[in-house]
Protein backbone atom coordinates (compact mmCIF):
# COMPACT_ATOMS: atom_id res chain seq x y z
CA UNK A 1 0.00 0.00 0.00
CA UNK A 2 3.04 2.32 0.69
CA UNK A 3 4.43 1.84 -2.50
CA UNK A 4 1.24 2.41 -4.31
CA UNK A 5 0.57 5.70 -2.51
CA UNK A 6 4.30 6.85 -3.32
CA UNK A 7 3.15 5.69 -7.05
CA UNK A 8 -0.01 7.70 -7.40
CA UNK A 9 1.73 10.90 -5.17
CA UNK A 10 5.01 10.80 -7.89
CA UNK A 11 2.24 10.14 -10.65
CA UNK A 12 0.19 13.19 -9.43
CA UNK A 13 3.08 15.53 -9.18
CA UNK A 14 4.80 14.34 -12.76
CA UNK A 15 1.34 15.64 -14.29
CA UNK A 16 1.17 19.31 -12.27
CA UNK A 17 4.56 19.60 -13.64
CA UNK A 18 3.75 19.22 -17.05
CA UNK A 19 0.96 21.36 -16.67
CA UNK A 20 3.00 23.99 -15.50
CA UNK A 21 5.53 23.39 -18.31
CA UNK A 22 2.34 23.99 -20.65
CA UNK A 23 1.00 27.01 -19.28
CA UNK A 24 4.37 28.79 -19.39
CA UNK A 25 5.57 27.81 -22.54
CA UNK A 26 2.73 27.14 -24.67
CA UNK A 27 0.13 28.94 -23.15
CA UNK A 28 -1.92 28.72 -26.93
CA UNK A 29 -2.75 24.58 -26.24
CA UNK A 30 -4.98 25.94 -22.99
CA UNK A 31 -6.72 28.22 -25.11
CA UNK A 32 -9.61 27.01 -26.90
CA UNK A 33 -10.22 29.65 -29.04
CA UNK A 34 -6.99 29.62 -30.68
CA UNK A 35 -7.56 26.58 -31.91
CA UNK A 36 -9.31 27.35 -34.63
CA UNK A 37 -7.64 27.15 -37.50
CA UNK A 38 -6.89 30.03 -39.41
CA UNK A 39 -6.37 30.87 -43.52
CA UNK A 40 -2.42 30.45 -44.75
CA UNK A 41 -2.04 33.29 -48.10
CA UNK A 42 -1.57 31.12 -51.26
CA UNK A 43 1.34 31.21 -52.41
CA UNK A 44 2.10 33.82 -55.28
CA UNK A 45 1.80 32.15 -58.97
CA UNK A 46 4.75 31.93 -60.84
CA UNK A 47 5.27 34.04 -63.26
CA UNK A 48 5.32 31.33 -66.04
CA UNK A 49 4.46 27.38 -65.82
CA UNK A 50 7.67 25.35 -64.72
CA UNK A 51 6.69 22.11 -66.50
CA UNK A 52 8.11 22.03 -69.60
CA UNK A 53 6.55 19.91 -72.83
CA UNK A 54 5.89 16.38 -71.89
CA UNK A 55 7.75 15.59 -75.46
CA UNK A 56 9.90 17.94 -77.80
CA UNK A 57 8.83 16.04 -80.83
CA UNK A 58 6.76 19.01 -82.18
CA UNK A 59 9.33 21.27 -82.32
CA UNK A 60 12.11 18.68 -83.66
CA UNK A 61 8.81 17.55 -86.39
CA UNK A 62 8.99 21.76 -87.33
CA UNK A 63 12.77 21.92 -87.29
CA UNK A 64 13.88 18.86 -88.72
CA UNK A 65 13.08 19.22 -92.66
CA UNK A 66 15.45 22.13 -92.71
CA UNK A 67 18.55 20.46 -91.72
CA UNK A 68 20.46 18.42 -93.86
CA UNK A 69 23.30 16.02 -94.49
CA UNK A 70 26.60 17.40 -96.42
CA UNK A 71 29.45 15.16 -98.10
CA UNK A 72 32.52 16.88 -99.52
CA UNK A 73 35.07 15.23 -101.15
CA UNK A 74 38.53 15.96 -102.29
CA UNK A 75 41.81 14.49 -103.74
CA UNK A 76 44.51 14.33 -101.19
CA UNK A 77 48.23 13.31 -102.03
CA UNK A 78 49.40 10.11 -99.69
CA UNK A 79 52.91 8.76 -99.74
CA UNK A 80 53.34 4.91 -100.93
CA UNK A 81 53.09 2.49 -98.32
CA UNK A 82 56.41 1.31 -99.45
CA UNK A 83 58.23 4.55 -99.72
CA UNK A 84 61.26 4.36 -97.79
CA UNK A 85 61.77 1.05 -97.35
CA UNK A 86 64.96 -0.18 -99.05
CA UNK A 87 64.10 -3.85 -99.31
CA UNK A 88 60.68 -3.22 -101.29
CA UNK A 89 62.88 -0.44 -103.33
CA UNK A 90 64.86 -3.63 -104.11
CA UNK A 91 62.67 -6.26 -104.71
CA UNK A 92 60.35 -4.30 -106.77
CA UNK A 93 62.63 -1.82 -108.49
CA UNK A 94 59.81 -1.42 -111.39
CA UNK A 95 57.17 -0.59 -109.10
CA UNK A 96 56.52 3.18 -108.81
CA UNK A 97 56.63 4.14 -104.48
CA UNK A 98 56.20 7.97 -105.14
CA UNK A 99 52.82 9.19 -103.66
CA UNK A 100 49.70 9.04 -105.03
CA UNK A 101 46.06 10.62 -105.19
CA UNK A 102 43.43 9.23 -103.27
CA UNK A 103 39.89 10.89 -102.78
CA UNK A 104 39.48 11.80 -99.20
CA UNK A 105 35.56 12.58 -97.83
CA UNK A 106 34.71 14.46 -95.12
CA UNK A 107 30.91 14.81 -93.81
CA UNK A 108 28.91 17.86 -92.23
CA UNK A 109 25.17 19.04 -91.47
CA UNK A 110 23.90 22.43 -92.61
CA UNK A 111 20.58 24.22 -92.63
CA UNK A 112 17.74 25.42 -95.20
CA UNK A 113 17.57 29.15 -94.74
CA UNK A 114 15.55 30.06 -97.56
CA UNK A 115 12.74 28.56 -100.01
CA UNK A 116 15.46 29.23 -102.82
CA UNK A 117 18.08 26.77 -101.88
CA UNK A 118 20.22 28.88 -99.65
CA UNK A 119 21.56 26.48 -96.81
CA UNK A 120 23.99 27.78 -93.97
CA UNK A 121 27.12 25.67 -93.02
CA UNK A 122 30.20 26.09 -91.32
CA UNK A 123 32.95 27.08 -93.54
CA UNK A 124 35.22 23.98 -91.79
CA UNK A 125 32.76 21.88 -93.18
CA UNK A 126 33.11 22.77 -96.84
CA UNK A 127 36.99 24.14 -96.73
CA UNK A 128 39.34 22.60 -99.70
CA UNK A 129 36.28 20.87 -100.91
CA UNK A 130 35.86 20.61 -104.59
CA UNK A 131 32.41 18.39 -104.43
CA UNK A 132 29.64 18.77 -102.39
CA UNK A 133 26.35 17.43 -102.38
CA UNK A 134 23.40 17.93 -99.83
CA UNK A 135 21.23 14.95 -98.86
CA UNK A 136 17.87 16.26 -97.73
CA UNK A 137 15.77 14.93 -94.90
CA UNK A 138 13.66 12.85 -97.06
CA UNK A 139 17.29 10.80 -98.54
CA UNK A 140 17.27 13.09 -101.68
CA UNK A 141 20.50 14.31 -103.04
CA UNK A 142 21.29 17.50 -104.62
CA UNK A 143 24.99 18.85 -105.95
CA UNK A 144 25.51 22.27 -104.24
CA UNK A 145 27.19 25.48 -105.55
CA UNK A 146 29.09 27.50 -102.96
CA UNK A 147 27.66 31.19 -102.74
CA UNK A 148 30.67 32.47 -100.85
CA UNK A 149 32.01 32.20 -97.47
CA UNK A 150 33.05 34.37 -93.91
CA UNK A 151 35.98 32.51 -92.68
CA UNK A 152 36.36 35.33 -89.77
CA UNK A 153 33.06 33.44 -88.62
CA UNK A 154 33.30 30.28 -89.73
CA UNK A 155 30.25 30.70 -91.86
CA UNK A 156 29.21 29.62 -95.70
CA UNK A 157 26.35 29.90 -97.24
CA UNK A 158 25.66 26.86 -100.22
CA UNK A 159 22.71 26.61 -102.72
CA UNK A 160 21.26 23.74 -104.31
CA UNK A 161 18.58 23.67 -107.03
CA UNK A 162 15.48 21.64 -105.76
CA UNK A 163 12.04 21.89 -106.54
CA UNK A 164 10.50 22.11 -102.87
CA UNK A 165 12.50 22.41 -99.92
CA UNK A 166 11.79 23.28 -96.01
CA UNK A 167 13.26 26.56 -94.43
CA UNK A 168 13.62 26.87 -91.62
CA UNK A 169 11.45 29.00 -88.96
CA UNK A 170 14.04 31.30 -87.77
CA UNK A 171 14.09 32.39 -84.18
CA UNK A 172 16.22 35.41 -82.22
CA UNK A 173 19.43 33.97 -80.61
CA UNK A 174 18.61 37.65 -78.25
CA UNK A 175 16.06 36.20 -76.59
CA UNK A 176 17.73 33.05 -75.37
CA UNK A 177 18.56 32.59 -71.71
CA UNK A 178 20.72 30.79 -69.51
CA UNK A 179 18.51 27.55 -68.48
CA UNK A 180 16.43 27.57 -71.85
CA UNK A 181 15.81 24.35 -73.39
CA UNK A 182 17.66 23.75 -77.15
CA UNK A 183 17.98 20.64 -79.20
CA UNK A 184 20.98 20.24 -81.68
CA UNK A 185 20.12 18.06 -84.60
CA UNK A 186 22.79 17.18 -87.12
CA UNK A 187 24.24 13.92 -88.65
CA UNK A 188 27.11 13.14 -86.08
CA UNK A 189 29.47 10.89 -87.06
CA UNK A 190 27.50 10.03 -90.40
CA UNK A 191 24.91 7.49 -88.72
CA UNK A 192 21.94 9.79 -89.78
CA UNK A 193 19.64 12.43 -88.55
CA UNK A 194 20.26 12.72 -84.60
CA UNK A 195 18.77 15.12 -82.20
CA UNK A 196 19.84 15.63 -78.69
CA UNK A 197 18.57 17.91 -76.03
CA UNK A 198 20.12 20.14 -73.38
CA UNK A 199 19.89 23.51 -72.25
CA UNK A 200 21.88 27.15 -72.55
CA UNK A 201 24.89 27.10 -70.48
CA UNK A 202 25.99 30.76 -71.52
CA UNK A 203 25.29 32.93 -73.92
CA UNK A 204 28.02 35.87 -75.70
CA UNK A 205 31.12 33.40 -75.48
CA UNK A 206 34.19 34.96 -76.22
CA UNK A 207 37.96 34.81 -76.68
CA UNK A 208 37.74 30.96 -77.46
CA UNK A 209 40.56 31.22 -80.16
CA UNK A 210 38.07 29.38 -82.39
CA UNK A 211 36.88 32.33 -84.61
CA UNK A 212 38.12 36.11 -85.53
CA UNK A 213 34.67 37.44 -84.55
CA UNK A 214 32.90 35.22 -81.28
CA UNK A 215 30.02 35.81 -79.39
CA UNK A 216 28.98 31.86 -79.15
CA UNK A 217 25.79 30.26 -77.36
CA UNK A 218 27.17 27.53 -74.92
CA UNK A 219 25.48 24.50 -74.50
CA UNK A 220 25.38 20.95 -72.97
CA UNK A 221 23.21 19.69 -75.87
CA UNK A 222 25.74 16.62 -77.51
CA UNK A 223 27.77 17.68 -80.38
CA UNK A 224 29.64 15.43 -82.30
CA UNK A 225 32.16 15.47 -85.05
CA UNK A 226 29.45 15.61 -88.17
CA UNK A 227 27.86 17.71 -86.14
CA UNK A 228 29.02 21.10 -87.45
CA UNK A 229 27.06 23.56 -89.32
CA UNK A 230 23.43 21.88 -87.86
CA UNK A 231 20.69 23.71 -86.10
CA UNK A 232 20.61 24.73 -82.48
CA UNK A 233 16.59 25.05 -82.15
CA UNK A 234 14.91 25.98 -79.11
CA UNK A 235 11.67 23.66 -77.56
CA UNK A 236 9.62 25.19 -80.37
CA UNK A 237 11.56 24.38 -83.16
CA UNK A 238 12.78 27.91 -84.12
CA UNK A 239 16.18 28.42 -85.29
CA UNK A 240 18.69 29.85 -83.19
CA UNK A 241 22.34 28.77 -83.72
CA UNK A 242 24.42 27.14 -85.64
CA UNK A 243 26.65 24.42 -84.27
CA UNK A 244 30.01 24.50 -84.87
CA UNK A 245 32.83 23.82 -82.44
CA UNK A 246 33.28 21.49 -78.73
CA UNK A 247 35.32 21.61 -76.39
CA UNK A 248 36.80 18.07 -76.13
CA UNK A 249 39.93 16.37 -74.72
CA UNK A 250 39.08 12.73 -76.61
CA UNK A 251 37.38 14.04 -79.86
CA UNK A 252 33.43 13.43 -78.51
CA UNK A 253 30.97 15.42 -76.34
CA UNK A 254 31.59 16.57 -73.24
CA UNK A 255 28.65 18.66 -72.71
CA UNK A 256 30.94 21.82 -73.76
CA UNK A 257 29.36 22.96 -77.81
CA UNK A 258 29.37 26.27 -78.84
CA UNK A 259 27.03 27.40 -81.70
CA UNK A 260 27.01 30.60 -83.67
CA UNK A 261 24.03 32.51 -82.88
CA UNK A 262 21.28 32.71 -85.73
CA UNK A 263 21.08 36.42 -85.55
CA UNK A 264 24.90 36.92 -86.57
CA UNK A 265 24.55 33.76 -88.89
CA UNK A 266 21.66 35.31 -90.65
CA UNK A 267 23.24 38.47 -90.87
CA UNK A 268 26.43 37.00 -92.51
CA UNK A 269 24.32 34.86 -95.03
CA UNK A 270 22.27 37.73 -96.19
CA UNK A 271 25.72 40.13 -96.92
CA UNK A 272 26.81 36.98 -98.87
CA UNK A 273 23.55 36.14 -100.55
CA UNK A 274 23.84 40.02 -101.51
CA UNK A 275 27.41 40.75 -102.22
CA UNK A 276 29.13 38.34 -102.26
CA UNK A 277 31.36 39.06 -98.85
CA UNK A 278 30.44 40.56 -95.59
CA UNK A 279 31.29 44.53 -95.45
CA UNK A 280 32.52 45.02 -91.37
CA UNK A 281 33.49 48.23 -89.58
CA UNK A 282 36.61 48.75 -89.23
CA UNK A 283 38.47 52.42 -87.27
CA UNK A 284 42.53 51.53 -88.08
CA UNK A 285 42.98 50.61 -84.40
CA UNK A 286 45.51 48.11 -82.61
CA UNK A 287 44.36 47.14 -79.48
CA UNK A 288 46.00 45.39 -76.27
CA UNK A 289 44.58 43.54 -73.72
CA UNK A 290 44.52 45.09 -70.05
CA UNK A 291 45.97 43.41 -67.64
CA UNK A 292 45.94 44.04 -63.70
CA UNK A 293 48.99 45.78 -63.49
CA UNK A 294 48.23 48.45 -67.11
CA UNK A 295 44.90 48.72 -65.32
CA UNK A 296 46.26 49.54 -62.46
CA UNK A 297 48.45 52.01 -63.79
CA UNK A 298 45.33 53.44 -65.40
CA UNK A 299 43.61 53.88 -61.86
CA UNK A 300 41.17 51.43 -62.97
CA UNK A 301 39.88 49.01 -59.69
CA UNK A 302 40.05 46.30 -62.20
CA UNK A 303 40.93 45.25 -65.91
CA UNK A 304 38.77 46.57 -67.92
CA UNK A 305 38.43 48.30 -71.81
CA UNK A 306 41.20 48.32 -74.37
CA UNK A 307 44.40 50.10 -74.50
CA UNK A 308 45.09 51.26 -78.24
CA UNK A 309 48.78 50.17 -79.18
CA UNK A 310 48.37 51.87 -82.55
CA UNK A 311 46.46 53.78 -84.64
CA UNK A 312 46.57 53.75 -88.53
CA UNK A 313 47.34 57.57 -89.61
CA UNK A 314 44.48 59.67 -91.19
CA UNK A 315 41.95 56.12 -90.02
CA UNK A 316 38.43 56.69 -88.81
CA UNK A 317 39.81 57.03 -85.67
CA UNK A 318 42.83 58.70 -86.29
CA UNK A 319 40.59 61.28 -87.38
CA UNK A 320 37.61 61.26 -84.43
CA UNK A 321 40.73 62.51 -81.80
CA UNK A 322 41.70 58.86 -80.51
CA UNK A 323 45.46 58.57 -79.81
CA UNK A 324 47.42 55.78 -78.69
CA UNK A 325 47.69 55.28 -74.88
CA UNK A 326 44.06 56.21 -74.72
CA UNK A 327 41.78 52.83 -72.94
CA UNK A 328 38.41 52.66 -74.78
CA UNK A 329 36.05 51.43 -71.87
CA UNK A 330 32.90 51.85 -74.26
CA UNK A 331 31.14 51.69 -77.37
CA UNK A 332 27.63 53.39 -78.25
CA UNK A 333 26.84 53.19 -75.02
CA UNK A 334 27.44 49.29 -73.89
CA UNK A 335 30.86 48.54 -71.61
CA UNK A 336 34.05 46.71 -73.33
CA UNK A 337 35.36 44.40 -71.09
CA UNK A 338 38.33 43.15 -73.37
CA UNK A 339 39.45 42.89 -76.98
CA UNK A 340 36.91 40.45 -78.23
CA UNK A 341 33.90 42.73 -77.44
CA UNK A 342 35.31 45.98 -78.58
CA UNK A 343 36.41 44.27 -81.85
CA UNK A 344 32.69 42.39 -82.29
CA UNK A 345 31.19 45.92 -81.75
CA UNK A 346 33.25 47.86 -84.13
CA UNK A 347 32.86 44.82 -86.74
CA UNK A 348 28.85 44.86 -86.38
CA UNK A 349 28.64 48.50 -87.63
CA UNK A 350 28.23 49.07 -91.55
CA UNK A 351 30.99 51.66 -93.37
CA UNK A 352 29.83 55.28 -93.04
CA UNK A 353 27.78 54.34 -89.93
CA UNK A 354 28.68 56.21 -86.48
CA UNK A 355 30.01 54.84 -83.63
CA UNK A 356 30.38 56.17 -79.92
CA UNK A 357 33.62 56.15 -77.80
CA UNK A 358 33.83 56.36 -74.13
CA UNK A 359 37.74 56.40 -73.60
CA UNK A 360 40.28 57.12 -70.40
CA UNK A 361 42.92 59.53 -71.05
CA UNK A 362 45.12 61.02 -68.65
CA UNK A 363 42.49 60.61 -65.85
CA UNK A 364 39.55 62.39 -67.78
CA UNK A 365 36.63 60.30 -69.75
CA UNK A 366 36.47 61.44 -73.03
CA UNK A 367 33.42 61.22 -75.47
CA UNK A 368 34.34 60.72 -79.13
CA UNK A 369 32.39 60.31 -82.55
CA UNK A 370 33.75 58.33 -85.34
CA UNK A 371 32.58 56.94 -88.57
CA UNK A 372 33.30 53.65 -89.51
CA UNK A 373 35.23 52.82 -92.86
CA UNK A 374 35.10 49.19 -94.71
CA UNK A 375 37.36 46.65 -92.77
CA UNK A 376 39.97 45.19 -95.53
CA UNK A 377 38.90 41.93 -97.01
Amino acid sequence: MVKLSRFVLQAALAGIAVAVVIALFFPGLLDGDRHTPTAVPAPAEPRQSLQGPVSYAPGVARAAPAVVNIMTSRTVEVPHPLTGVPEAERLFPETPHGPRDREQASLGSGVIMTPNGHILTNHHVIKEAEAIAVVLANGDAHPAAIIGIDAETDLAVLRIAAPEVTAASVGQSRDLEVGDVVLAIGNPFGVGQTVTQGIVSATGRTELGINLFEEFIQTDAAINPGNSGGALINALGDLVGINTAIFTRSGGSHGIGFAIPVDLARDVMNEIIEKGYVARGWLGIEVQAMDRALAESFGLERPRGVLIAGILDGGPAARAGLQPGDVVVGLDGQRVDNAREALNAIARKRPGERIEIEALRDGETLQLDATVDQRPV
